[in-house]
């Protein structure tokens, strides 16, 4: 048997997200079984890095609280950065699985006890609400980027003592939509941002080029988030916010193909796609075919 190109673990957390409605829960948890119920691993010739159960998913929240399952996003961050430590001690590239973009906390904790890591940020939305620009906070999943760059609630920003998990200046945004009411002060920050429609004008060599020069100068080496409501709504609607004016599956996979060539590049995440919301299965089956070209 040939040696797997990628291990793939499962995170299939929903904890940072509102409930859909009154009485459910967010869906998102089930990404994992969806994508490994179309032959996702050998497709990529992957091999199984197990999944990591995460807590009970807790509905009750009040405004004031703070983030919503704070406490168990916090301790699940840290077992999933004990897990991503061991996974990424072999020589191949990981391709974690979620749920929603709270993964992002543990995983950056795992290269924050490593060193000095750069993130490629795929979102159709920039997450950067924190308590320095909102009223209230409570869903992590809306506010991951802040938190993984040190804003937010202080039950997740600095676990182990180690927040932030990332410089802003190690940060590329790439993919989120010229409306974000967030641009202003990411740029301010002095994080990299390419819009999407500054993605759609670019070709995927330029824009890789750029992405690269950010994450890559100054870190160790740096991982990439996907966030699959950056792809157009017409092609990925089974999403919480499906946005328009984004780029296609194909220009995701041409792009994501060209950093996971980078010797630097430890990994991928993949968050927010709802089997609930994708009844035909028309959805999972282009998020499979959009990792197959982008690992292969």
């Amino acid at each position: 048997m040939t040696e797997p190109n990628v291990l793939v673990l499962d995170a299939p957390s929903n904890l940072g997200l509102n409930p859909p409605e009154e009485g459910s829960t967010p869906g998102c948890y089930k990404l994992p079984w969806a994508l490994h119920d179309r032959n996702l691993m050998d497709l990529i010739n992957a091999g199984d890095a197990g999944s990591l159960v995460p807590p009970r998913y807790l509905a009750h929240w009040e405004p004031g609280e703070g983030d919503r399952n704070a406490e168990s996003i916090a301790n699940y961050s840290v077992e999933l950065a004990d897990r991503l430590i061991e996974t990424i001690q072999t020589e191949q590239q990981v391709l974690v699985l979620g749920g929603d973009c709270s993964i992002l906390i543990g995983n950056m904790l795992a290269l924050k006890r490593r060193g000095r890591f750069g993130l490629v940020f795929l979102d159709g939305h920039s997450d950067f609400r924190h308590p320095g620009n909102a009223k209230a906070i409570g869903a992590a999943a809306g506010e991951d980027l802040a938190i993984v760059t040190g804003r937010g609630d202080a039950r997740l920003v600095d676990l182990e003592d180690l927040g932030p998990y990332v410089r802003d200046e190690d940060v590329a945004v790439v993919g989120v939509r010229e409306n974000d009411e967030h641009l202003d002060e990411l740029i301010e920050a002095g994080i990299d941002i390419t819009t999407s429609t500054q993605m759609n004008a670019l070709n995927s060599s330029q824009l890789a080029d750029r992405v690269l020069q950010t994450v890559s100068q100054n870190t160790t080496g740096f991982w990439i988030h996907l966030d699959v409501d950056v792809v157009d709504a017409s092609e990925m609607p089974a999403v919480d916010c499906p946005e328009e004016d984004g780029p296609s599956f194909s220009d995701v996979a041409e792009l994501l193909s060209r950093l996971l060539s980078s010797p630097e590049c430890v990994g991928l995440e993949i968050t927010i796609y709802d089997p609930d919301l994708d009844p035909t299965g028309d959805c999972a089956d282009r998020i499979v075919e959009c990792l197959q070209n982008a690992f292969c």
